[in-house]
């Protein structure tokens, strides 16, 4: 019964932060728009201090099978495809050529920083740091919030760069624990990481939406439901999937639900049906970012209450050191995509790439 009642009181909380959102500019006597996300994440702090005491383990496993796979899924169902297309090379310079880039300068810049640790094991933490999170974008930025253009290159280089930090955290690792780097190996797996898990997915949706039509499209008397109950299951099976034979279950995810946008127009699946699984979506995509961010709220209190006894134990002049080295850190990590942003521009505005950069980095 536990679990029930923290489910429910989850969704209350998703759906008063909704109302929130409206409610919230209009009692405030100045003018400040507040990310819905921002609220989520101070409605779970709330409930998480002693007076409410709601305490959710924080399972890092249970919690990437339960709602990152749904929701890239309906990232990658409603990206514009176009706009994606035509944006690709600015996509993969961001998503490749700034998330390697920023786990080799980052890395050495930990080391540096911090000589102490091992450059190994800088390059791991880097390549956890430098790739940027599709559902906090999407969620922070909001709509409307940020030039459609820019949007569509961020949202591309958010979906597709977790598999060049993936390779990076992999072979970090690796390097770390025996000593050895190999870059053709590295290369390789990149290649079998991003690619096998954008084939994986795509395929389990194509097979998905190929089925006779009667199952997927329409069930009897026309009830479109039991198709979009199977359009539930797509994004868990391709990532699982995809994970066990070693591939990115995120990538899966995300190339499943653009093949579900194309199927569900190719295959010819009627309007009614079509409404019904974009509202399903909708509404999942809603409750399940909400989730995700009070989640994040309810491990606040605990941290801090960590955070405070460290402190009482390591005294005020190692907690300002690691604050140091946490404000270096942001710093770095704005300033490395920054420059990378600038150079190409600048390519651009020299004409060295005028038919791939210059029309790559457009609003970058």
């Amino acid at each position: 019964m536990e679990i029930v009642f923290t489910v429910l009181i989850l969704m209350l909380a998703v759906a008063l932060s909704g109302f929130a959102t409206s409610l919230l500019p209009a009692a405030l006597p100045f003018t400040l728009p507040l990310p819905l996300p921002l609220i989520q994440i101070a409605i779970g702090a709330c409930l998480a201090w002693p007076g409410f005491g709601l305490h959710v383990t924080f399972d890092p496993e249970l919690f990437m099978m339960l709602f990152i796979p749904p929701l890239l899924f309906a990232d990658g169902w409603r990206i514009p495809k176009r706009e994606f297309f035509m944006q690709r090379r600015a996509i993969l310079l961001l998503a490749l050529g700034l998330v390697f880039m920023t786990v080799g300068a980052l890395g050495w810049f930990l080391h540096a920083m911090i000589p102490a640790m091992p450059l190994p094991v800088a390059f791991a933490l880097a390549a956890v740091l430098s790739p940027t999170d599709a559902v906090a974008l999407s969620g922070i930025a909001g709509k409307g919030r940020i030039p459609a253009n820019l949007m569509h290159i961020l949202e591309g280089e958010a979906l597709m760069n977790d598999a060049s930090g993936l390779v990076a955290l992999k072979f970090a690792i690796a390097a770390a624990l025996t000593g050895v780097f190999s870059l053709r190996a590295a290369a390789i797996s990149f290649v079998l990481i991003a690619v096998g898990g954008i084939v994986i997915g795509a395929a389990i949706s194509w097979l998905v939406t190929s089925i006779p039509g009667r199952i997927v499209k329409l069930s009897e008397d026309d009830d479109p439901a039991a198709g979009v109950i199977l359009t539930l299951l797509i994004p868990f099976a391709a990532y699982l999937i995809a994970e066990r034979f070693g591939c990115s279950g995120i990538l899966a995810a995300v190339s499943a639900g653009m093949m579900m946008n194309f199927q569900s127009l190719r295959e010819g699946i009627p309007t009614a049906a079509r409404i019904r699984m974009t509202s399903t979506w909708t509404m999942i995509e809603f409750v399940f970012n909400g989730m995700v961010f009070i989640l994040l709220g309810l491990q606040f209190p605990h941290i801090i209450g960590r955070a405070l006894i460290e402190a009482h134990h390591d005294g005020l002049q190692q907690v300002g050191l690691l604050l140091g080295y946490v404000a270096a850190v942001v710093v770095a990590l704005y300033g490395l995509r920054f420059a990378w942003v600038w150079v190409l521009r600048w390519v651009a505005s020299r004409g060295a790439a005028k038919h791939g950069v210059a029309n790559a980095v457009p609003g970058v």
